[in-house]
């Protein structure tokens, strides 16, 4: 379940890296009981960089797939063994 916090609670800063540390996921803020912002601590937000990224890559390469843009692996392995004498 997400963290929901007042803004008034950003005012004790080493609370709040304390708290966004212990929940290691995004903490929303809100401004007048609405949405305004979301901090995360620098770990999880890394994470989420490279999970997205990398659902990037698998999306493109089911694409090339789903396209024919791909070789079989054991054929692009024996031409190349047969090029280079390997």
């Amino acid at each position: 379940m997400p963290k929901i916090i007042p803004i008034k609670e950003l005012k004790d800063t080493a609370k709040l890296s304390n708290m966004v540390h212990e929940v290691a996921e995004p903490i929303y803020i809100t401004k007048n009981g609405y949405d305004d912002m979301v901090i995360m601590s620098s770990d999880v937000y890394d994470r989420r960089l490279f999970l997205s990224d990398l659902y990037e890559k698998l999306d493109e390469a089911e694409n090339a797939v789903a396209n024919g843009e791909v070789k079989d692996f054991s054929l692009v392995m024996e031409n190349l063994r047969n090029r280079y004498g390997l």
